[in-house]
């Protein structure tokens, strides 16, 4: 390829990269599956490559680049980066909304536009004839830091701006964040990697930025919302602040699609309680949600006051992390025996619902954040998720606070308490149904949908059940009679009759069904099926060894030890005898050979609604017959099994030209 080849070539690759990202990450709408935008992506390093005369700082090969600095630099904002004015409750935001129709002297509704606030870093990007050329932080809102390398790296951002009457010199504002899928991801990495984990999303997007490394920065999960414009040159602005938004988006830059026009602060509240009820299911955090004057020619009548503009404020959301005395530590039992350490909180409201007790994980965690009774701790709620212990403020000790031992004996049964080689976990000794903590916790999963599926017995009867005397093990269930049922608290005659009928369906089930509902440690719905399918007969599968065992798809060294163990108890074959004397019952299932399995070989995806099986029916039907089944969609996959309602598996699906089956196929495809 000569030189101008490479360089017409170039030029189309990049254009059509650029194109790309802007669909993926502006739009939401991508066009080519990732390992296509990949192959482009490639090509595009191997002309680089051959010619590097024909590179640009700007390539989209040039996301990582730069060499790891010393220190950074200080930059100036030509136009300071203000804070805003918060509100906490309605009767601010009417205030507010008074103070600005009283200084624009006019009784019409205002219109503003809503926005979510993200809990991220704030940023300053300056592009330079559509080029970007650099990147700061707020800092103190008159000076930040030169981060130009690491904002670089962040995919989502464009480093060409597209379209048409792109001014000569711009500068965007908006907020980088770590989406919460990625923290989660990068905290788990780094804990296993023996490495810092971070607090919380925001602290993980600002701690990022301050890397001296561009390479360490490109590796972190960033993303980026653009929310105003601050220096614009040679840019004739619209008359809205919306407007202006739909402009940064058409140039290609990511903006919110939560952003909203509303009428007066009646609107403002609305879309708040809107935000707030979504809060839980956004994919990153937020902490508010922002409110500005929509028309820009209002915003500058009204002004600024101090470091705050007049025309904008932000709405908070109850706090999310707070700071609290740690009482005590105890530890819970759970099914499988693990103990667990819970922290005993002096009560605090976070996220407007008051926290005495969070969860502290392992001891292993408890103890690579050194956190002693009587510490000032560190409180996080996001969602509906249960509290944790994030962290200590050491400098506000005592010198009185006392390290907090691993346990010795189990809390609910005095057994002494293990440590299995390459577990974090400390266990009960003892058995399930020898352990009072595990007796409850064993029986709930024995029952559960996706177990036994003992319908109307839910968690809260369970521990009546328990606690009453009525049940020791789950085999007690079989003999409850509806005169033992009525004694208990809200239970009447009709609901003890349906309960003593479920537990006699329930007594017909499947072996995979089974054997998950033995609580085997590490033996989930997937493995319970592959070694049912494997062996064929619970005889078969309690007399394999753990090299029989391995030779089951997705069963490990580990999982096979802890099968075997498992039917080895004396305690647990009489278990399974007594289960069987009470009437459970199941088929044994055809073992099947890999070249007598029919759909052997493949690997299908199911999405959507079907009137006719749940889709955890289709997918043990499909596995039955020697087919895999994938959580998600890949060039790897068969066929996609679509119901009702598909999302975006079935985009992407159409995208890799992957085929599609509706009901009727599936019946047809299981029928043959």
């Amino acid at each position: 390829m000569s030189i101008k080849v490479a360089r017409q070539r170039l030029k189309t690759l990049v254009a059509d990269l650029e194109e790309h990202s802007y669909r993926y990450y502006v739009l939401d709408d991508p066009e080519i599956p990732d390992a296509q935008f990949d192959a482009l992506l490639h090509e595009l390093i191997e002309i680089e490559s051959k010619y590097p005369e024909l590179v640009s700082a700007n390539s989209p090969s040039q996301r990582v680049g730069g060499q790891p600095l010393d220190k950074f630099t200080q930059v100036k904002h030509e136009l300071p980066m203000l804070s805003l004015n918060n509100a906490f409750d309605a009767d601010t935001m009417h205030a507010f909304g008074e103070r600005v129709l009283d200084r624009l002297q006019t009784e019409q509704e205002i219109e503003y536009v809503a926005e979510p606030k993200l809990d991220g870093l704030a940023i300053s990007i300056i592009y330079q004839q559509g080029e970007y050329h650099q990147a700061a932080t707020r800092g103190d809102g008159t000076t930040g830091e030169d981060v130009t390398l690491n904002v670089r790296t962040i995919d989502a951002l464009p480093l060409r701006l597209r379209g048409k009457n792109i001014p000569p010199r711009l500068e965007v504002r908006g907020e980088i964040y770590m989406p919460l899928v990625g923290f989660d991801a990068y905290n788990k990495q780094a804990e296993k990697n023996g490495e810092k984990t971070f607090a919380n999303p925001r602290n993980a997007a600002a701690g990022s930025l301050r890397q001296l490394d561009p390479a360490i920065a490109a590796s972190r999960p960033l993303a980026i919302f653009a929310y105003s414009v601050g220096v614009s040159d040679g840019w004739d602005m619209p008359a809205t602040h919306y407007e202006v938004l739909q402009q940064l988006q058409a140039w290609g830059l990511p903006v919110s699609s939560l952003i909203k026009r509303v009428q007066g602060i009646s609107g403002c509240l609305n879309y708040y309680e809107e935000i707030a009820e979504q809060r839980a299911k956004l994919p990153y955090d937020i902490d508010g949600v922002v409110l500005k004057v929509n028309d820009l020619q209002q915003q500058e009548q009204l002004g600024f006051v101090s470091r705050a503009p007049r025309w904008a404020i932000a709405q908070k959301f109850p706090a999310q992390e707070v700071v609290t005395k740690l009482l005590e530590v105890e530890f819970q039992v759970g099914r499988t025996g693990a103990l667990t350490p819970v922290a005993r909180l002096e009560p605090v409201s976070v996220g407007g619902v008051t926290v005495s007790n969070a969860t502290l994980h392992n001891m292993d965690e408890l103890q690579r954040k050194d956190i002693r009774v009587g510490d000032q701790v560190v409180i996080r709620r996001a969602g509906d998720v249960i509290p944790q212990v994030t962290g200590v403020i050491a400098s506000k000790r005592s010198g009185k606070e006392k390290p907090i031992p691993a346990p010795t004996t189990c809390p609910a049964c005095g057994s002494d308490t293990i440590q299995p080689e390459d577990e974090v976990e400390i266990r009960c000794s003892a058995s399930a149904y020898e352990c009072d903590g595990q007796r409850a916790e064993a029986i709930k999963h024995f029952a559960a949908r996706r177990a036994l599926d003992v319908s109307g017995l839910g968690n809260k009867l369970v521990e009546q059940l328990v606690s009453e005397g009525l049940i020791k093990s789950c085999v007690d269930l079989f003999h409850l009679t509806t005169e033992q049922l009525v004694t208990l608290e809200r239970m009447g005659e009709k609901s003890a009759a349906n309960l003593v009928n479920a537990l006699e369906q329930a007594k017909h089930t499947t072996l995979p069904r089974f054997i998950y509902a033995l609580g085997i440690h590490e033996v989930g719905e997937a493995t319970a099926l592959g070694v049912a399918q494997h062996f064929g007969s619970l005889q078969k599968l309690q007399q394999a060894t753990t090299e029989q065992l391995e030779e089951v798809d997705d069963v490990g060294p580990v999982v096979a030890k802890n099968i075997q163990e498992y039917f080895s108890l004396e305690s647990n074959q009489e278990l399974i005898t007594a289960l069987q004397s009470a009437g459970l019952e199941w088929p044994d299932l055809e073992v099947l050979e890999p070249e007598n399995a029919s759909l052997a070989g493949n690997t299908y995806v199911i999405t959507g609604k079907f009137s006719e099986l749940t889709r955890n029916e289709i997918k043990a039907s499909l596995q039955s017959l020697g087919a895999k089944v994938a959580g998600s969609v890949s060039s790897k996959t068969t066929a996609l099994i679509a119901g009702e309602k598909a999302g975006s598996k079935l985009s992407k699906a159409n995208d890799l030209g992957i085929p599609v089956y509706d009901e009727q196929q599936l019946n047809k495809l299981l029928d043959s």
